[in-house]
């Protein structure tokens, strides 16, 4: 991974080769993200704007031929989440960044993606049908709910907000990893919100569960920096502990697989915000502390 960014700083010509050929790919366009990100952290705003503008055509194309809005929607969030920290300097904000990212990203699949909409309600649709019908195979009749579209664009907006502050994390893991080495973990263990922040964040997803299941996965969308605040302390604690990574692949094993998991990430990650829990392990407040860049 570390190679990948040491070829992006090489040069303009390598930097837009990574941007531009792995943006028109749903699998590969968490590069193109990552590396626009990097270039906007490292060189500033004005490059990565640059490399976005180019990389946004093979996105364009791929969206005009096959109306899938993934790959610009995270290379565009990506970008936006670094030129927020960039010019910030905070982790923390940048992360409550990815929110409105997953929510615009949503907000426009409903305003302008209804067909590609329809398509994965239909997939969806077809899917649990034959599902139904295995399940169903032993005499009892299964009825499963079927997704609707607003629920499906709040899925998929989640999935752009997580993954934009995931592949923005990872252009700051290289932007260290390269001039900065072992910075970017103990900026990541203190990312903590404020008590109000991480209240209203609460409030806003229940109010949006509270509409009805249709809006659930929306309620995702509001939790998004608690999780990684979440996470980011469980970090910190195996730190304190002097355990190591064996217990953190356990962690997310279990993070990944199991929903109550990751409801206890959320709420211990409420908790920390009124309690600070940093500060009791190791005698040093949790605060949000995003080093200065290390131009």
């Amino acid at each position: 991974m570390k190679a990948i960014a040491e070829f992006a700083m090489r040069g303009r010509f390598q930097a837009l080769l990574l941007a531009v050929g792995g943006s028109g790919s749903i699998l590969f366009c968490w590069i193109s993200a990552a590396v626009i990100a990097l270039i906007t952290l490292r060189k500033g705003v004005g490059n990565g704007a640059q490399l976005l503008l180019w990389a946004l055509l093979p996105s364009g194309v791929l969206l005009y031929a096959v109306g899938d809005s993934g790959p610009l929607a995270l290379i565009v969030g990506t970008t936006a989440l670094a030129m927020v920290l960039r010019t910030t300097v905070s982790l923390s904000l940048s992360v409550l960044t990815g929110i409105a990212v997953g929510a615009l990203s949503g907000l426009a699949l409903v305003a302008f993606g209804g067909p590609y909409l329809e398509q994965m309600v239909t997939l969806f649709g077809d899917f649990l049908a034959n599902l139904e019908q295995q399940l169903s195979q032993g005499g009892d009749a299964v009825q499963l709910p079927r997704p609707t579209a607003v629920q499906i664009a709040g899925m998929l907006g989640a999935g752009t907000g997580t993954m934009s502050i995931l592949c923005l994390l990872l252009a700051r893991y290289w932007q260290a990893a390269l001039y900065n080495p072992g910075g970017f973990g103990g900026e990541f263990r203190l990312l903590r919100y404020t008590p109000a922040v991480a209240t209203a964040m609460a409030l806003a997803a229940a109010a949006l569960s509270g509409l009805g299941p249709e809006y659930r996965t929306w309620a995702v969308i509001a939790l998004l920096p608690l999780n990684f605040a979440g996470l980011a302390l469980v970090h910190a604690r195996v730190l304190a502990k002097g355990k190591g990574t064996g217990w953190l692949i356990g962690f997310y094993l279990a993070w990944l697989l199991l929903d109550p998991v990751k409801l206890m990430v959320v709420f211990v990650a409420i908790a920390d915000s009124w309690f600070d829990f940093r500060q009791r392990w190791t005698g040093k407040p949790g605060t949000d502390v995003s080093s200065g860049e290390d131009d």
